[in-house]
């Protein structure tokens, strides 16, 4: 395993997207994030409290579990609805920790539009390796790490994994992950 990120970037990151964000949509009126269970909820609330301290106000965060509507796992529990509140007419900031083919993106719009209708969806990605199959791009990336198929990204934060560090490894090499 390479670390390409540790804590001193990802918060780094994290602070420079919060900023943007700000910036793109001229403040935080009608901003809502919502992370991607599970590593996404956690950088969302980080984006949260950097928007904070940048803005003085907070911007309402919810944990999305969108594995229902993915395309390749028909097996996931239905959980869309795991979000409370509004997000009718709301501009959605989507987070996930790693951008990759673009199906759980896509599954995560799908479950959006079940619950209501938000005025505009944006994404984030801490990683984005490319590799898409689906016509999906993020708006605001941490890092663009250029992968092979025969690598993997790791994000380890603390409220899960109990550090801040990003890994590529090869999948064949380094398969406790």
């Amino acid at each position: 395993m390479h670390r390409i990120l540790d804590e001193i970037a990802i918060r780094r990151a994290i602070a420079r997207i919060a900023n943007e964000i700000i910036e793109r949509n001229k403040g935080i009126e009608d901003i809502v994030l919502m992370g991607i269970v599970t590593r996404g909820v956690y950088l969302a609330e980080r984006l949260q409290k950097a928007i904070r301290e940048i803005e003085g106000k907070d911007v309402p965060v919810y944990a999305l579990n969108a594995s229902f509507f993915r395309d390749d796992r028909r097996d996931a529990e239905f959980l869309p609805m795991e979000f409370m509140g509004k997000i009718d007419g709301k501009r959605v900031v989507l987070v996930d920790d790693v951008l990759f083919t673009g199906r759980t993106v896509r599954a995560a719009m799908d479950a959006l539009m079940v619950k209501d209708r938000p005025r505009s969806v944006q994404l984030v990605g801490l990683i984005d390796r490319g590799h898409r199959e689906l016509p999906i791009r993020g708006d605001f990336i941490g890092k663009n790490v250029p992968t092979s198929q025969s690598e993997k990204i790791i994000v380890h934060l603390k409220e899960q994994d109990g550090e801040d560090s990003v890994y590529v490894a090869d999948k064949e090499k380094d398969s406790e992950h």
